[in-house]
């Protein structure tokens, strides 16, 4: 990269709000979360960008695999999301294409996050259901894990 240039993404997990019984995973996202500020200094030079992307909680297959106990929790997530549902694969990666791309050449040191706008909801503030926001399906062979769906409709 000295030499050709580049761009770097991290993907770091939530760490907004907090994780009890979790602060050595917390402390590690927060450095994560520090590092492209620093590293993009450091890169800025041979014109590197460094940034992050910090997803919120995903619908993926993985779903399926957890008991229905589980699910139906993992389900009932999307309440608290301010856009009432879960983050989609493809929007995680559409992010960090834009990242890669020319496009984002004057982004670095940055944090992006693909939440939903979750962190700013708060138990204070009464979040109005509602099914508007549609999701950014851009894998044609994607496919929305059972739980999920069944749960949906």
């Amino acid at each position: 990269m000295e030499d050709h240039g580049g761009a770097m993404v991290n993907i770091i997990a939530d760490i907004w709000g907090g994780m009890p019984r979790m602060a050595h995973s917390g402390a590690a996202r927060a450095g994560m979360l520090s590092f492209p500020g620093t590293a993009a200094c450091e890169w800025a030079h041979a014109a590197v960008p460094v940034n992050a992307v910090a997803p919120g909680w995903i619908v993926s297959s993985g779903f399926d695999t957890y008991t229905p106990k589980a699910q139906k929790e993992m389900h009932d997530w999307k309440k608290k999301v301010p856009l009432q549902r879960l983050d989609t694969e493809a929007e995680i990666s559409a992010a960090i294409v834009f990242l890669f791309s020319e496009a984002a050449s004057f982004i670095t040191g940055s944090c992006m996050r693909i939440d939903g706008d979750m962190p700013n909801a708060r138990h204070t503030w009464a979040l109005i259901p509602h099914q508007r926001a549609k999701p950014f399906e851009g894998f044609p062979l994607a496919t929305r894990p059972e739980s999920q769906t069944v749960q949906d409709e």
